[in-house]
């Protein structure tokens, strides 16, 4: 797949304390946030076919025959 660039502008203490976290874990800060990117996109990914797949259960469910009550109903004594 090929990568693109991509430019950020972020406040220098953000950039820094994303420095010595990088650090700490071997890598770059660029490969956190396309760590960090490619998780959201694969979250939101998975969110949207969930979405999809209960909007076809309601869609393709049968009528229950529910009940629909009118408040001097519900609020009698």
């Amino acid at each position: 797949m090929a990568k693109t660039n991509l430019t950020l502008q972020l406040d220098q203490d953000i950039i820094r304390r994303a420095r010595v976290i990088a650090a700490k874990r071997g890598t770059s800060v660029s490969a956190l946030v396309a760590v960090e990117l490619a998780g959201l996109v694969d979250q939101d990914a998975r969110y949207e076919e969930a979405r999809g797949r209960a909007e076809e259960l309601m869609r393709d469910s049968v009528d229950r025959g529910g009940r629909s009550w009118r408040r001097d109903e519900l609020h009698e004594r």
